[in-house]
């Protein structure tokens, strides 16, 4: 897998060295584990999710967001 990252950061022309230390950073990992945290107890279950005032759009169309913004 890592073989397949480091293709794909190539492939976008990421400076490799840096990549490669970004992903063995314990504090970059320390803040992927924190914001996952932080999305779970707040219901994201993926990306991209949309809050309005505080709120989880779950219908997102034009209507959706007109509803929860009036709301």
């Amino acid at each position: 897998m890592q073989a397949s990252f480091e293709r794909i950061a190539t492939e976008l022309g990421l400076d490799l060295q840096k990549f490669k230390m970004d992903m063995q950073s314990k504090e970059l990992t320390n803040r992927l584990l924190n914001d996952m945290v932080e999305a779970q107890q707040n219901g994201i279950t993926g990306t991209p999710s949309v809050f309005i005032n505080g709120r989880k759009l779950k219908q997102r169309s034009l209507s959706g967001f007109q509803k929860l913004i009036d709301d």
